[in-house]
């Protein structure tokens, strides 16, 4: 049975930072591309960044280049985004999926995913 299960979230102030963490179990990360989504509240989800399968590049929106980082730690088969310089739009419950029909990030903001973590909350508020 594959799981995925995220950790870090958490109340921060403007401007902190938070690592969040997608840790596997069932399915190795390895080769897969691994996604970050978001959802705030009475907004749909969107996709934060990928990290590919193929080559480890990185993708990122806009909203978050610069401040945000996704790596892979293949030994704890887990994926991370470190993100630092965080505002209050950034609140929002973050999700990390994957699925195995997808090895890069070419149609990573679109593409549909089989296995998802439960999400983990992240506020940023003074």
């Amino acid at each position: 049975q594959v799981q995925l299960v995220e950790s870090g979230g958490g109340l921060v102030q403007p401007g902190g930072s938070l690592k969040l963490s997608c840790a596997a179990s069932g399915f190795t990360l390895d080769f897969y591309a691994v996604v970050w989504f978001r959802q705030a509240p009475g907004k749909e989800r969107e996709g934060v960044s990928c990290i590919s399968g193929v080559n480890d590049t990185t993708h990122y929106t806009d909203f978050v280049k610069g401040r945000f980082t996704i790596s892979r730690d293949n030994a704890k088969n887990t994926v991370h985004l470190q993100m630092n310089s965080l505002k209050p739009g950034d609140t929002a419950v973050y999700y990390c999926a994957t699925d195995p029909a997808w090895r890069g990030c070419t149609y990573w903001y679109t593409a549909p995913y089989d296995y998802w973590g439960q999400g983990t909350q992240v506020t940023v508020s003074s």
